[in-house]
């Protein structure tokens, strides 16, 4: 039994074997297989989703990064960028917007510690710019209009008052049917190596 003078671990164990310190995050300690079996077993919307099967954080992901390319002719970089916004959900889950604002800044300082590392990994920028963070942003936005009125239980008024009206993307242009963990973790994970395939030739 720890002593009482013993700091309180830090650190997450993958199952692909590495041990990810959540207080000083290593890039080294990311792997996508991880980022991808995480995301697709945290539930958006704290569950409380329709449908045989929880609305997974990278299913949302996809949905993003699906309508950034719906919005704009955004480069492979972008691309990733979108896909991989919440990445760092597959260590410290989906904490929806009301409590984050209880909980305040310091789950940001471990979130953007985190978000940094991840991308670092992968080549990207640790701080994205801010004019893509306002792409994403407004993605990601569309994306919770949608889930929010046909997975979520909310009205369509309420959905545009929280989120927007989802300018540019209309329902039939999205998948918001919930499916199985394992199956939206081969897609996240094909879609990150095709993306990775894209960024390559654009770089030779």
């Amino acid at each position: 039994m720890a002593s009482s003078d013993t700091a309180p671990r830090a650190w997450q164990r993958m199952l692909s074997g590495r041990r990810l310190d959540l207080l000083d995050p290593s890039p080294l300690d990311v792997e996508i297989s991880d980022i991808a079996q995480g995301l697709a077993r945290v539930a958006r919307w704290n569950g409380q989703t329709r449908g045989d099967h929880a609305f997974s954080v990278a299913q949302h992901s996809l949905m993003v990064e699906q309508i950034v390319r719906r919005l704009t002719n955004a480069p492979p970089q972008t691309l990733q960028l979108a896909l991989l916004h919440d990445a760092p959900e597959y260590v410290i889950g989906d904490m929806i917007s009301p409590f984050k604002a209880v909980v305040g800044g310091g789950y940001k300082t471990v979130e953007a510690r985190l978000e940094a590392a991840i991308h670092i990994r992968f080549g990207l920028p640790p701080v994205v710019p801010k004019t893509l963070v306002a792409l994403i942003k407004r993605a990601d936005r569309i994306a919770a209009y949608f889930e929010a009125t046909e997975l979520a239980g909310f009205s369509d008024a309420e959905a545009r008052a929280f989120f927007g009206p989802p300018r540019g993307i209309s329902h039939d242009m999205l998948d918001v049917i919930p499916r199985p963990a394992a199956e939206v973790e081969a897609i996240f994970l094909q879609r990150f190596e095709m993306i990775e395939q894209l960024r390559s030739a654009k770089a030779s």
